[in-house]
C-alpha cells in the first residue's frame, strides 16, 4: 500500500510534511521505568461492532484483521506514530507530532470513505477517532494518564466516519493543515475534572466541506425567525412504528418551508440527528438556527399520543410544549396543529390564512401516505436494496392513490437513482421513466414542490431547459425555504451560462440544509459554475469535495481532471484521469461531451481539458 499523500491548498503539487517538537521530560513516576511526557494520542474504535458480529462474526472479524493490516497500521507506521494496543474493535496509537496524527487520522476517515463501496450501508465498516495532547505516563510500551483518558472520550463523542480533536490539538493543526474543523463548544467529559473545548470534522459534513469553495458569509444567522425539526421519536417500542414518526416530522418541515416568513432547515440535514441523544444548543450551533422542535410518537392501536416541544436553543427555554391524545385518522389535524402552534408561537404577527389553510390531505388516504413514508425511511440509506424496498413502498402508494398524489414523485427518484448507479439493466429507460413519474406527479398535484423538482432534475437530463427553470421557479415560489428546489436551481443556473447566480443559489440552499443528502448535485452545479468562469482552483476544490462525498462517482473524477489540466497541473491532470478511467474504462471524449448544458463552448472547453490530460477521442 502505497503513503497517504495530503496536499495543502498553497502548495498543491508538494507533499508538505508538519512537525511540532514535543519534548519529553524527564520525571519519574514511581520506578525507573516509568516516565512522563508530551504526546499526540490517537484513539479509535469500529461503530457498532457488536451488531457486525452479530450479523456475521467471521466475515466482520476478517474484514476488520484486513482494515488494520492494510489500511490502519501502515497509515500510522507512515507517520510516525506507534501502534500502543488493540482493544477488541479499538486501538489506541501515539505519535510525537500533533500535526503527524492529525493528518493521519484525516487520511484514514477519508480513505474509509471509499472502502467497501458494495458493502450496504448497515455493513460497513466504520471509524470513530478521537486525537488529543497531553501529558502520558509511559510504562513498558504502554501508555496512561489523562491524556489518553480524554482521547478516549473524544473518540467516544466522534461522528461514524469522522474526528473529533480537543482544543490543544486544534491550536496546533488550525494554520497547518488543509482541514476544516466545526467547533463543538465546551463540552464535560465523564471523570474528566475540566471541561474541553471540541472541534470535529466528518467526510459528510457538507458545510465544512464546501466552506473553502463558498462564501464566508455562508453561516450567518438569517434575518427571520430560524428553526430545526428534529426526528421525533418512535415510543411505541415498535421499530416498524419508526416511519410513522419519521413522517409526522417531515410533513411539518414540509409545511413550515412553505412559509416565506421561516427560515426552516431541510429534512435531509436535520434527520442526520435520527437516533442520538442531542445537545439542542449543539444541534442548534451546528445548524445556525434559534429554535428547535423536538416530540414524540406512541401509538397503542388506533390511539396516538404525540407531543411537542419548542426550545430556543439561545436560552435553552421551553417557549411552547403541547400533548396531543388522538385516533390514528387524526394524525393530519395534528400536524396542523403543531404548524400553527409553532407559528403562533415564534411569529404571531405573521399568522394568517396560509397558516391556518384548509387540510390538504385526505384521511380516507392514510395508508397511501404510511406507505410513502416507510419508502422514504429506506429510500435516504441510499442503497441498491433499499431503494428496491422503496420502490415496492411507493408502487404501492401509487395503488392506493391511483391519481397519483402520493409516492409518484418519489418512484422518480428511484428510476433517476436506479440510471444513475447502473442498478437497472436499462439506465436510458429508467431515465425514462424518471421523466414520465415525475410529469404524472406534477399533474396529479402541482402544488407539490418536490415533485416539481423531481420534474425539473428530469428536464435537465433531457435538455429541456425553459422547462426545467419554469418548474424550478414553481417549486421555488410554492415553498421559499426549500432546499432541494434552490439548490437544483442554482445548478440550472450554472448549467445555463448564469454562473454567479447559480453559486449564490447553491449556497442558499447549503445554509438551508448544511448536511443534505442532495449536496452531490448541488456540488456538481456549482463546479461548472467555476469552470465556465475560468475560476479553475476553485472548480478543482469543488471537485475533490465532491469526490469526497461520492468516491464511486465518476462525474467527480473527470470534472477533476479536466480543471486540474486547464491549470496547468498536468500530472495532476492525468493522475486524476486514471482514476476516472478505473470507473469507467470504456469511455472517451464523446462520453465526457454528453454534460447537460446549454453552453457549447463550455462544453468543447471541458472536453478540451480531458483531451490534455489524455482521455482519448471516440464517436
Amino acid at each position: 500500500m502505497g503513503r497517504f499523500r495530503f496536499v495543502s491548498g498553497d502548495e498543491p503539487s508538494r507533499v508538505r510534511a508538519f512537525a511540532v517538537p514535543l519534548h519529553p521530560a524527564s520525571i519519574t513516576a514511581g520506578s525507573p521505568d516509568v516516565a512522563r511526557r508530551l504526546a499526540a494520542i490517537l484513539a479509535a474504535d469500529v461503530v457498532g461492532y457488536s451488531r457486525l458480529m452479530g450479523l456475521d462474526e467471521a466475515g466482520t472479524l476478517a474484514r476488520l484483521k484486513s482494515l488494520h493490516r492494510t489500511l490502519v497500521a501502515p497509515g500510522i507506521k507512515d507517520h510516525g506514530g506507534r501502534v500502543v494496543k488493540l482493544m477488541g474493535d479499538g486501538l489506541l496509537a501515539e505519535f510525537t507530532s500533533v500535526v503527524a496524527a492529525v493528518e493521519c487520522a484525516h487520511g484514514i476517515q477519508l480513505a474509509m470513505a471509499s472502502r467497501e463501496p458494495d458493502a450496504g450501508v448497515e455493513h460497513r465498516l466504520l471509524l470513530r477517532i478521537g486525537v488529543n495532547l497531553g501529558d502520558i505516563i509511559i510504562d513498558g510500551h504502554d501508555i496512561y494518564g489523562d491524556g489518553v483518558n480524554v482521547a478516549a472520550r473524544l473518540e467516544a463523542l466522534a461522528e461514524p466516519g469522522g474526528l473529533v480533536v480537543s482544543e490543544a490539538v486544534h491550536q496546533q493543526v488550525q494554520d497547518r493543515l488543509d482541514i476544516v474543523f466545526r467547533d463543538l463548544g465546551e463540552h464535560e467529559l465523564k471523570n474528566i475534572r475540566r471541561s474541553v473545548r471540541l472541534w470535529s470534522w466528518q467526510p459528510d459534513d457538507a458545510a465544512a466541506s464546501v466552506e473553502a469553495v463558498l462564501s464566508p458569509t455562508l453561516l450567518a444567522p438569517p434575518d427571520k425567525p430560524s428553526i430545526a425539526v428534529l426526528p421525533f421519536q418512535n415510543l411505541s417500542g415498535d421499530a416498524d412504528q419508526d416511519f410513522f414518526a419519521d413522517g409526522m416530522a417531515e410533513d411539518i418541515i414540509t409545511e413550515l418551508s412553505r412559509m416565506p416568513w421561516f427560515f426552516v432547515i431541510a429534512r435531509n440535514s436535520s434527520f442526520t440527528y435520527k437516533g442520538r441523544a442531542v445537545d439542542v444548543k449543539q444541534v442548534a450551533r451546528e445548524l445556525g438556527v434559534q429554535y428547535v422542535l423536538e416530540g414524540s410518537v406512541r401509538s397503542a392501536g388506533a390511539r396516538l399520543r404525540i407531543t411537542a416541544q419548542l426550545i430556543d436553543a439561545s436560552t435553552g427555554q421551553h417557549v411552547w410544549a403541547e400533548r396531543y391524545d388522538r385516533q390514528v385518522t387524526d394524525i393530519f389535524d395534528v400536524q396542523d396543529e403543531v404548524n400553527q402552534s409553532i407559528v403562533g408561537t415564534i411569529a404571531p404577527e405573521f399568522l394568517s390564512f396560509e397558516a391556518k389553510r384548509a387540510r390538504r390531505k385526505d384521511p380516507a388516504k392514510l395508508d397511501a401516505w404510511e406507505c410513502v413514508m416507510r419508502g422514504r425511511a429506506h429510500l435516504w440509506k441510499l442503497s441498491r436494496e433499499e431503494a428496491a424496498e422503496a420502490k415496492l413502498l411507493f408502487q404501492r402508494a401509487v395503488e392506493l392513490a391511483p391519481r397519483g398524489e402520493f409516492g409518484t414523485g418519489d418512484l422518480a427518484l428511484i428510476h433517476f437513482l436506479e440510471a444513475y448507479y447502473r442498478w437497472s439493466d436499462r439506465p436510458e429507460r429508467s431515465l425514462q421513466h424518471m421523466i414520465e413519474a415525475a410529469e404524472r406527479a406534477v399533474a396529479a398535484d402541482d402544488h407539490d414542490p418536490w415533485a416539481l423538482t423531481v420534474l425539473a432534475w428530469a428536464n435537465i437530463v433531457a435538455h429541456r431547459w425553459s422547462a426545467s427553470l419554469s418548474a424550478i421557479d414553481r417549486a421555488v415560489e410554492l415553498s421559499p425555504n426549500f432546499a432541494s428546489a434552490i439548490g437544483i436551481r442554482g445548478a440550472i443556473l450554472a448549467l445555463q451560462g448564469e454562473p454567479e447566480a447559480g453559486i449564490d443559489e447553491i449556497g442558499r440552499a447549503i445554509r438551508l440544509s448544511p448536511r443534505d443528502g442532495m449536496m452531490v448535485f448541488w456540488l456538481m452545479g456549482l463546479f461548472w459554475a467555476y469552470f465556465s468562469m475560468a475560476r479553475y482552483e476553485e472548480a478543482i476544490a469543488t471537485a475533490q469535495r465532491a469526490i469526497g462525498l461520492a468516491p464511486q462517482n465518476p462525474t467527480f473524477r473527470r470534472q477533476l481532471a479536466s480543471s486540474l489540466a486547464w491549470a496547468g497541473r498536468l500530472e495532476e491532470a492525468r493522475t486524476a484521469l486514471a482514476a476516472y478511467l478505473e470507473l469507467e474504462p470504456e469511455h472517451t471524449t464523446a462520453d465526457a461531451a454528453m454534460v447537460p448544458s446549454s453552453v457549447p463552448e463550455h462544453v468543447a472547453r471541458f472536453v478540451e481539458g480531458l483531451r490534455r490530460a489524455g482521455l482519448p477521442d471516440g464517436n
